[in-house]
Formats: C-alpha cells, structure tokens, sequence
C-alpha cells in the first residue's frame, strides 16, 4: 500500500480504534459496514460528527463500488489512529477490475462509467489509493482530524426525511451543485438502507419514485423486465409511474406507454436519451429533458428507469451520475428482492409437497391439527400424517428432522412416503420404525461414499461446507388407530426421540403413553417397540413437536416441571378443536412475540 501521510503533531490526539470483518457481497454489504465503523467510532466520543458522517459516507461508497463492480466477498478493515484520522481499506477478490474512476481509468471496462464513484471519495479524503495483490484488491481512503472542512458544502443529516431538504429541487438555482458535497452522500447512503431491507420488487420500485420525484425529477417511471423478456428492452406500459403533480399521472403512463425504452444491445446502464412526453405534461412541460437507465444486476437487465425534468435543455452532469448511482442500487435491491421471491416460491412448493393435502377423517375419532412453520431459509423440520391404512386401521405420525430447509426436505421426502408404505403392506408400528431407521442409515451411508468418491476426484482438495454427507437424523411419533364398534380406539403407538405422547381423561388427569426410544437414523440394528393404550369415549391424545415443549421464556421452557402436561390438564372437556387451540395460545404467549421454532401439535379424540 502506499505511505500513508501522518497528522501534524498539534492536532488532537483520538483513542486508537480498529476492527475489520467480511461481508457477502450483497446489497446489504453498504449498510452492514456502516453500521459495524458507526459503531466502532462511538466508542471514541471525541471524534467530531462531521468525521463520523465523512466516514459513513467513505465506507458506503467503496464497499459499494466492490460489491457492483466486483460481486465478491467484501473484506472492510478501519482504524482511528491517535491522531485523529480515520483510515478504511476495502479489498476483494477481483484483482483484475479496477475501482470505478480509479487511476488507469476506463480502460477496464467494455463501456465508460459515468457514474460518480470514487469521485465522492476523492472529495472528503485526505488521500486514497488502489493496492493490487495476486487474488485480490484493496481500495483505501484517509480521512483527516475532523473531516473535510468546506464553507460551501451543506452539512450531512442521517435522516432520509432531511435528504429531501439536501437534494436539489428542479427549480432551485444551483441546487444541483450541492450534490457535489455531503448531500449526496447522505442522500446515496440512506437510499441504500431503505431499498437493501425490501424484499417485494414491487415495493423497492415505488420507493424508488419516492427517492426521485420531486428531488431529482419532474416525473419518472419504471418498466421491469421479467425472467421471459427479451434482452432487447422492457416493451409495453410502465410497471410504476409517478409525476410532483398526481393528476398528471394517467396521461403520462399513457403517453410512456407509446414509447417503451429501447436501449442499445449489450448492458449499458446509461443514461441514454429518451422522447420528451411534453403532450403529456400540460402548457408546463412543453419543453424538458429525458433520460433512461438500464437497470443491470449480476450481468443481467431487470428493467429500466426513465426521469424527466421540464424547461431544461440537459441534464447536469453531477444529477446524471447521482441517477446512475442510484439506478444501480436500485437494480441491486430488485435483484435481491426476485431471488429472495424465487427461493419463497421454491420452499413453498417444496412444503407443500412434503404434506398430505388434507388429513383423513376416522370414524369415532375427532382430529384437530396446529401446523405453524417457523419461516428461516426454507422448508420446515416438522411434519404429520394422518391416513387410512387398510383393514380397518389409520395410521397417524408427528416427526421432527435435525435442521431445515433442503436437507430437511430430503428426509421428510424419504421419510413419509415409506411410513405410508409400510403401514399399507401390513407391517406394525414397531416393524416400521425399524425398517425406517435402516433406510435413513442406508441413505447416510450412500450419501457419505459419494462424497468420499467425490473427494478422491477431486485430487483431496476440501469439499465446500454443505457439499459432503450430512447428518440426517429424524424424531418421530408413530402410531396405529383401530377403532371399536361400541366407541373408543385401540391405540398402538411408539416415540423415538421424540416428545412423549400425553392422554386427557375428562376428569382431568394426564399420562404419558409411551416410553422414550433412540432417533431414527443414528443406531445400527436398532429394535424398536411399541405400547398400546385404550382411549375410551372422552379420552384425548395430545402429540407435539418440541417447538412447543422447547418454547423458551428466558431460561425456562414451556415443559419445565411436567409444564405441557398441566397445560393439557386444564383442557378437560373442551373438544379436539378447542385443545388444539388453547395448547397453541398458551405456547405463543409463553414465550411472548412469535416462536422461533417450527410447531406442531395433533389433537386425537375418541368419541
């Protein structure tokens, strides 16, 4: 790295403060890294605010430029020497792609930048520079004691409300030239906060107009491309359209829907020209200026952006780069927010194809059902099954996998078709747990050969974390119903590692119905055996997941001290429905706020 210039000796002298971390290079990467150096540079009070916010906006600006122009892991590093000044590095792992507006210029990229970029930098720092190390790449800024002290430049305020105070108004004489100080950057760096926690397109494009009009714009508009659009452009109406004046709206969407963007072939961002809807904006708007953006994120085109301001013949230079910066971060949160979409679509799909559709009704026997997935990166651990099994019988389980998500998904896949199979050839319940517990090491063995193969092909070289054989270990509750022609049911059951069943009588008094037994899939050769109880007119069985004897209130659980069992016996003589949902309410309000657990629970009633 180049020297870095020391303080002069007369300055304050700060507490020396340091830290680094990495991030995924996502949108989320600006925000995470201001909020970690906001944080590390409290804890020195007399650091000056103007500093703090010269820094915020540093570090937002170069860990955006990586994420954009780079979209590999960020490395960010910051340090507050003595002295007072405040230096950032921010490396990653694209050694061969220069920083936007860095020295060596343009000549790295297939089009020119007209973004703002490194130029915000250049004007807050006390000096910067580019380090180039084989794999990676480090971008560095010094700030002095007390940031940059600059007459003319307003002062930066941390609220996205004061932004629009900052941002130059169409009208306002030489309101776009503040946009070459700290407005600006306050401006980009809350804009990338509010649009990098949506995770709805359609919410991250009206904010989108929110951010622009007025502040930057008369009116603009946004047509998105979905995933079957040609490259071409983003052909029809606008997605969005908005305009200072509302009742202006309608009859520009129908004047912009006469004109769809058509950008040039290839992924240029822009800004390119586009026709002036002046028809459209009243005796007003007769003349002004059009631009569109191309909207690109991970090398593909998700939409374009076109604003207009009235009564000028072109834009300013320093509005066009402040769009396209924003452009980008706009093109980043739709990216962000259609892969979060597709991943919801393929765990609901993926949930919905490891349930039955619907649960079997028993003759003399009353069901109630509380399924409650925990929503934290894919399909829940928790599953049930209630089906008819032939000859009289119905079989019912409530089972519980080690983790979630895909690999949950895996198990549950095997694990509930073979229950329903077994069940259906006429083997019994403790038959079943058996040859389910074999499958499921079977499986694991397969599983962990592959990924030895696997690594012998790969010359020994580690396998990446998720890549090799996963652990699949599976609680479950199994039983079988045969009811009895005069009322009540013969219940044949068996727990391995899972909650242990309770039954209510109407007077009030709770047991347990089976005995504790190993998780499926861990113990080769494991015999499993069952319990039959009788559950007579009245009498209720309760089967839960350990989201709901695990639900935590502090240090405590809800099944602490028999917890779940005097829960059940206060449900004496309310029906299977009612227990259900008085079980679920008090589960929830145990703990306060929503569970962080997949729950569920299978109330049975013999009538």
């Amino acid at each position: 790295m180049a020297a870095i210039p020391t303080q002069r000796e007369s300055e304050p002298r700060a507490r020396e403060v340091h830290g680094r971390t990495t991030l995924p290079g996502s949108p989320l990467a600006p925000g995470s890294a201001r909020a970690l150096v906001r944080a590390a540079l409290a804890e020195a009070p007399e650091v000056s605010a103007r500093l703090v916010d010269d820094a915020m906006a540093v570090v937002s600006e170069l860990v955006t430029n990586a994420v954009v122009h780079a979209g590999t892991d960020v490395e960010v590093v910051w340090r507050l020497e003595e002295s007072g000044a405040f230096t950032v590095e921010v490396g990653d792992q694209h050694p061969c792609r220069a920083p936007r507006d860095s020295p060596g210029g343009e000549g790295a990229y297939d089009t020119p930048e007209y973004g703002r970029g490194l130029r915000l930098v250049t004007t807050l720092a006390e000096s910067w520079g580019v380090t180039y190390r084989a794999g990676a790449k480090t971008v560095w800024a010094r700030l002095p004691p007390g940031g940059v002290t600059d007459a003319d430049t307003p002062a930066p305020d941390a609220a996205l409300e004061v932004a629009e105070d900052l941002a130059p108004q169409p009208h306002r004489a030489g309101g776009d030239r503040d946009w070459l100080g700290r407005g600006a950057l306050s401006f980009l760096a809350e804009a990338s906060d509010l649009l990098a926690g949506q995770l709805d397109e359609n919410l991250v494009t009206a904010l989108t107009g929110q951010l622009i009009v007025p502040r930057l714009a008369d009116w603009c508009a946004v047509w998105l491309e979905d995933e079957a659009t040609v490259r071409g452009g983003a052909g029809g109406g606008p997605d969005r359209v908005w305009h200072a004046s509302e009742n202006r709206i309608e009859e520009l969407r129908c004047a912009l829907e006469k004109e769809p963007p058509c950008p040039r072939d290839g992924l240029r961002s822009g800004p390119e020209a586009y026709p002036w809807p002046g028809h459209a904006l009243g005796p007003q708007g007769t003349d002004g200026t059009a631009l569109a953006y191309r909207l690109i994120a991970g090398g593909r085109p998700l939409g374009t952006l076109v604003l207009g301001r009235c009564g000028l013949l072109g834009f300013p230079d320093e509005v066009t780069g402040l769009v396209e910066d924003l452009s980008r971060r706009v093109a980043l949160a739709i990216g962000a927010a259609r892969q979060y979409a597709r991943q919801a679509t393929i765990s609901a799909v993926l949930q919905r194809g490891l349930l039955p559709g619907a649960v079997a009704e028993i003759p003399g026997v009353s069901s109630a059902l509380v399924y409650e997935p925990c929503d934290k990166g894919g399909p829940s651990g928790d599953f049930y099954d209630l089906f008819p099994a032939g000859d009289g019988r119905w079989c019912f389980a409530v089972g519980d996998v080690q983790g979630k998500g895909p690999e949950a998904a895996v198990v549950i896949g095997l694990a509930r078709p073979w229950l329903r199979l077994l069940a259906r050839e006429g083997y019994r319940v403790a038959d079943v747990l058996d040859r389910l517990n074999q499958l499921l090491l079977d499986d694991a063995t397969e599983a962990a050969d592959a990924a030895a193969r696997a690594l012998v092909a790969a010359g020994g070289r580690p396998v990446a974390p998720g890549d090799g054989p996963q652990t699949r270990f599976l609680s479950l509750l199994y039983g079988e119903l045969t009811p009895y022609e005069g009322g009540g049911v013969r219940c044949t059951l068996a727990s391995a590692g899972h909650p242990l069943p309770l039954v209510l009588s109407p007077d009030g008094t709770v047991r347990t119905a089976a005995r504790p037994q190993t998780l499926l899939g861990v113990v080769e050769d494991e015999t499993y055996t069952s319990e039959t109880v009788d559950l007579r007119p009245g009498d209720s069985l309760l089967c839960v997941t350990d989201g709901v004897t695990e639900r935590r209130s502090g240090s405590r659980q809800f099944d602490d001290a028999d917890g779940l069992a005097r829960a059940l016996s206060g449900c004496a003589g309310l029906s299977a429905a009612l227990i259900a949902e008085r079980i679920r309410r008090l589960v929830h309000d145990f703990g306060g706020g929503q569970p962080e657990d997949d729950l569920a629970l299978l109330v049975l009633q013999a009538e």
